[in-house]
Order: C-alpha cells, then sequence, then structure tokens
C-alpha cells in the first residue's frame, strides 16, 4: 500500500508483469485505511520524512519476501505502507501510523540524512510509542567501511533501534522499478542473489513471516 502523492510505487508495480502481492494508492482517501483495523494483519509503515532514502523500494521488496515465503498461507498477515517523503505530508504518515503495529525507518549511511532522520524519529514515531527500527540503506560496500561505520556509531549514540541487517547497493536495486521487477523476480546469478539474500535476512530479522 502506498499514501505517497509522488505515486512511484504505483509507477513501479504498473511496471511489473506478475505482481506477487495485492497492491492499494490510498493518500487521497486516507480514511480507507481504517480497514485494517478489521483485516487482523500486522501493519509495518515504512517512514522517513526525507525523500530519497529507499522507502518504495523497501516497502516492495520486503513485502515480495514475505509474500513469497507465506505463499500458502491463507489471508492477509502482513501489510506494508510507503510514506511520503516531505514535511509537507506529514499528516498523511501520521495517518498511517494510527494503524500500524511497527515502523521501519530506512537510513542512508550519508551524512544528510541523519537531521531528517532524527526529526523523523523524534517528532513523529517516537511519540506515538511504537515500536520501530532503523535499517541502514544503499551502502556501497566498495566505497569502504567509514561512512557504515559513522552511521552505525551516530544512531547508537541517538538510543536508537537499528536491524543487524543492512540492504547494500546493488545496480539491479536500481534496474528494477524500470525493469518492473521486485527482488524475488531477479535473474538467478550470483548478484542478483546476493541482493535478494538482504532483504530475506531482513524480513526474518523482523520476524515478518518467520520467528526473529
Amino acid at each position: 500500500m502506498s499514501i505517497d502523492p509522488q505515486a512511484s510505487t504505483v509507477w513501479w508495480a504498473n511496471r511489473i508483469t506478475d505482481l506477487p502481492f495485492d497492491f492499494s494508492q490510498e493518500h487521497e482517501t486516507p480514511e480507507n485505511l481504517a480497514v485494517l483495523r478489521d483485516t487482523g494483519a500486522k501493519v509495518h509503515v515504512i517512514a522517513n520524512q526525507k525523500g530519497g532514502v529507499g522507502k518504495t523500494t523497501t516497502t516492495l521488496n520486503v513485502g515480495a519476501v514475505v509474500a513469497d515465503v507465506l505463499k500458502e498461507a491463507d489471508g492477509l498477515q502482513h501489510v506494508f505502507i510507503d510514506t511520503p517523503g516531505s514535511l509537507q505530508d506529514e499528516n498523511l504518515l501520521l495517518e498511517a501510523l494510527k494503524y500500524a503495529h511497527d515502523v521501519i525507518v530506512p537510513m542512508p549511511p550519508e551524512g544528510l540524512a541523519f537531521d531528517p532522520t532524527a526529526r523523523t524519529i523524534q517528532k513523529v514515531i517516537e511519540p506515538t510509542g511504537l515500536p520501530f527500527k532503523v535499517v541502514i540503506n544503499n551502502w556501497d560496500p566498495r566505497d569502504g567501511t567509514a561512512d557504515l561505520l559513522d552511521t552505525e556509531a551516530y544512531i547508537e549514540a541517538q538510543g536508537w533501534p537499528r536491524t543487524r541487517t543492512v540492504i547494500r547497493r546493488y545496480k539491479v536495486h536500481t534496474r528494477a522499478s524500470v525493469e518492473g521487477r521486485v527482488v524475488t523476480q531477479y535473474p538467478k546469478n550470483r548478484i542478483s542473489m546476493e541482493a535478494r539474500e538482504d532483504f530475506f535476512r531482513l524480513a526474518l530479522e523482523l520476524g515478518y513471516g518467520g520467528a526473529a
């Protein structure tokens, strides 16, 4: 599900021939989120008020791996909500948080993401009392570990919980939206398998579709 007015999730999802999960865009009708109360599903909000941190990629790919793991299960078990990457649409984020069970906060290992992430967590997420975890996203191992270690140290200094899993940067992720794929549909080669592994590990660590 997406409540991002930019609708990048819609653009991506519409290009996928065999979408492995149900999808809806609700930024114009956020009141429709109220139906989530009656589904019995766990609702996971992907949030960061900085744009370009990987919310859409995280939403679609975690949703895809969970759908893959739970493909034999009956009923709706998990809902992932992509949210706006701007302060102007904070009301939409707050509406989604009303129905959330937890929050995933993608954060790239770059200094420009530090302050917006801090604002999102301190001003919006923490006041709700919802459990959340920061996920370091889009780290390129070819750049070395300095930025990764700095980001880990910053998160630790803030006292935020974070996942052990780090989502690495791969070109296959960048091409996926244009090619109309999610991570479970990548070509079967070594690089694609490594890229897919990060999202499976993240879903497993968070307990989506299996024990954490």
